[in-house]
C-alpha cells in the first residue's frame, strides 16, 4: 500500500513522469469491469413521451416533448403541447409495431454529462472499475475524459473498446496518457518528446496529460501533439510552473488547464515566483496544499489591466479551463467533506483508508488542518470563482470535471457537487448545464456527436423526476432531503434513468449494485479483522 501511495504522489509531481518505470499493462490494480449486466437496448425505435427538455444548447427548458431514438441516435424532438394541460395527441410521433415507449411525463431530460477529469480508480488499490463506472452512469455521466491512464494504456483501451461496444456498463471513455508514461528514462530533449508523442498516438491514445517540463520539451511535445491531432491537458505542477505557467503553455498550443495551478502565476504582478514559506517542502502534502490556498491572494487585482489581459488572451487562444472546484472543497471545510452523507453507503473501505490523513498518501494532507487554513482557502475560492465567472462572461469556455478518488471525493457525487460549485461561482443554472454538457463535447471535438439533445446526435440522456435547474441536489445518488406533504422527512430518488448510446440504464438499480459492492467489501474487511 505504501509503495502505491508513493507512486500516486510521484505521478502528480515528477517533472515529466518519464522517470517512472514502465507500468505493467497486465497489472490489475483496478479490477476490470465485468460483462454488462444492466441496461436495456439499444432499441430499433424508442420514444420518450411527455418530458421537459433542457437541451444543453443554452435554451430554456421546454415541454412537453416526445423524443424519438432510433438505435443509438436521436431522430426527432417534437413539442407535443403545453405545461399543466393534457398533451395534444395530434402531431405526436406515431408508435410502430415493435417500438418501445417510455412515459417520462413531468420528468426532465438533459444531455448526458461529460466529466472532463475522471480517473478510473487508480487512486487506491483494488477500486473495481465496475464501482467507478456504475457510479458515473448513476449520476448521468455518459462521457469521461480519463486523464493519465495510470492503470496502463492497454488496460484503459480495453475498457474504451468495451464501452464503445457496450459490452460493459460504462460511460464513453476518452483516453489521455500521462506525458512520458511507459518510458524507462526521462525525456531529455525535444526530439525524444516528439517521438514519444508519435508513439502514443500509434498506441491509440486520444490525448496527453502534462504535469510540466522544461519550456523546450513542452513546446516540442505540444507542437507534435497538434500535428498528431491529439488533445492536450495540463496540471501545471508547482515544480515547473515558474517557467511554464498557463499563459505560456496556452501560447504553445495547450488545449485545456486542469484545476487552477498555473493561472494565478500568470496573473502575478509584483513577483514571478509564488511567495512560499521559507520552511516549505513540496513533498510535505500539508505544506503543498496550505501554500496553494494562498495563491490567488498574490495575483493582480480583479479587473486590473493584468487580470484582463490574461483573461482576454486565453479566450483569444480558444483555451479551455476545467477547474475541478470540487476536488479542493475539503480545503475550505474538511469536516463537511469527510462526513458527507454518501460515504456510509457508497464509499469503499479502501477509499476510506486512502482518504485518512497519511504522510505517504497524495491528497491526504490533514496533518494539522486549522481554522486559519480553511479561512485562507475560502478567500482563495472567492477570487478563483471570480476569475471563472469573468472568463465565462467574456466568452471563455469552462467545462466540468471531478477528479474523484482523492480528498474525500466519490465518483458521480463529486461531479454533481461541481455543478453546485459552478452555481456558487455565479453561473446561472443553464450555464452550469452547458458547462457540464456541450462545452465538454466541444473541448473534446465531439460536439457533432454528443453534448446536447439535437436530432442526429448520440442518444446520451439524463432523466430526472425533479427540476435540476431549481435544485442540483436532486441529481445526487442520495437524492434531495426534504419534507413531504405529510410532514415526514424523505429523500427524492436522484437520477431515474441514464441513456448512453441508446441503452437505457435504471440509475437506481446501478446505485443498488454499488451499495452491494460496498457492503461486500466492508464484510470482507470486518471478517479479516476478526
Amino acid at each position: 500500500m505504501r509503495q502505491h501511495l508513493l507512486l500516486c504522489t510521484l505521478l502528480l509531481t515528477f517533472t515529466t513522469m518519464a522517470s517512472l518505470p514502465a507500468m505493467a499493462e497486465t497489472a490489475e490494480r483496478t479490477p476490470s469491469a465485468p460483462e454488462r449486466n444492466q441496461g436495456e437496448g439499444p432499441y430499433k425505435r424508442l420514444i420518450l413521451r411527455g418530458g421537459t427538455l433542457i437541451s444543453g444548447e443554452g435554451a430554456p427548458a421546454i415541454g412537453p416533448v416526445d423524443i424519438v431514438i432510433e438505435n443509438d441516435r436521436i431522430s426527432q424532438v417534437v413539442i407535443v403541447g403545453y405545461p399543466e394541460v393534457p398533451v395534444l395527441n395530434e402531431g405526436r410521433p406515431k408508435a410502430n409495431a415493435g417500438d418501445i415507449e417510455m412515459d417520462v411525463s413531468d420528468m426532465y431530460i438533459l444531455p448526458g454529462f461529460v466529466d472532463m477529469h475522471g480517473h478510473i480508480g487508480g487512486s487506491a488499490n483494488s477500486i473495481p472499475a465496475e464501482y467507478v463506472f456504475k457510479l458515473w452512469l448513476a449520476h448521468g455521466i455518459t462521457t469521461v475524459r480519463e486523464p493519465g491512464s495510470f492503470n496502463g494504456l492497454a488496460w484503459t483501451l480495453k475498457h474504451v473498446k468495451a464501452s464503445a461496444r457496450n459490452s460493459i456498463v460504462a460511460p464513453r471513455i476518452v483516453p489521455y496518457v500521462g506525458f512520458g508514461q511507459g518510458l524507462a528514462q526521462p525525456v531529455f530533449n525535444p526530439d525524444q518528446a516528439r517521438k514519444w508523442v508519435k508513439d502514443v498516438k500509434k498506441a491509440g491514445a486520444a490525448g496527453i496529460k502534462f504535469f510540466g517540463a522544461t519550456p523546450a520539451i513542452m513546446a516540442a511535445a505540444l507542437d507534435e501533439a497538434d500535428k498528431q491531432q491529439l488533445g492536450t491537458m495540463m496540471h501545471h505542477a508547482q515544480l515547473n510552473v515558474a517557467r511554464t505557467n498557463v499563459l505560456d503553455s496556452a501560447r504553445m498550443g495547450l488545449g485545456s488547464m486542469e484545476h487552477w495551478y498555473g493561472l494565478p502565476e500568470a496573473l502575478f504582478n509584483g513577483q514571478v515566483i509564488q511567495n512560499y514559506p521559507v520552511n516549505y517542502n513540496y513533498q510535505n502534502e500539508q505544506d503543498r496544499f496550505a501554500a496553494a490556498g494562498e495563491l490567488w491572494a498574490q495575483t493582480a487585482a480583479p479587473g486590473s489591466d493584468k487580470w484582463n489581459a490574461v483573461r482576454d488572451e486565453l479566450i483569444k487562444l480558444d483555451f479551455t479551463i476545467n477547474p475541478t472546484l470540487t476536488i479542493y472543497e475539503a480545503s475550505r471545510n474538511a469536516a463537511a467533506q469527510r462526513n458527507a452523507e454518501w460515504h456510509q453507503d457508497y464509499t469503499l473501505p479502501t477509499l476510506t483508508r486512502f482518504f485518512t490523513p497519511n504522510r505517504y498518501a497524495h491528497g491526504s494532507y490533514w496533518f494539522d488542518w486549522t481554522t486559519e487554513n480553511e479561512v485562507r482557502w475560502r478567500e482563495n475560492y472567492r477570487i478563483w470563482m471570480q476569475f471563472l465567472q469573468d472568463f465565462k462572461n467574456h466568452g471563455g469556455r469552462i467545462t466540468t470535471g471531478s477528479d474523484a478518488g482523492y480528498i474525500y471525493k466519490i465518483y458521480g457525487f463529486a461531479f454533481i457537487q461541481e455543478l453546485e460549485l459552478l452555481r456558487e461561482a455565479g453561473f446561472n443554472p443553464l450555464e452550469v448545464i452547458q458547462s457540464a454538457t456541450l462545452n465538454g463535447a466541444i473541448a473534446l471535438g465531439l460536439e457533432q456527436e454528443i453534448g446536447s439533445v439535437v436530432p442526429g446526435k448520440k442518444a446520451d440522456l439524463v432523466i430526472v423526476a425533479e427540476n435540476p435547474l431549481a435544485n442540483f441536489k436532486v441529481l445526487y445518488g442520495t437524492g434531495h432531503y426534504r419534507l413531504n406533504a405529510d410532514n415526514q422527512a424523505v429523500r427524492t430518488q436522484g437520477v431515474r434513468y441514464t441513456i448512453k448510446d441508446g441503452i437505457v440504464y435504471d440509475a437506481q438499480q446501478l446505485l443498488a449494485d454499488v451499495r452491494a459492492l460496498v457492503e461486500h467489501a466492508k464484510a470482507v474487511v470486518q471478517q479479516a479483522e476478526q
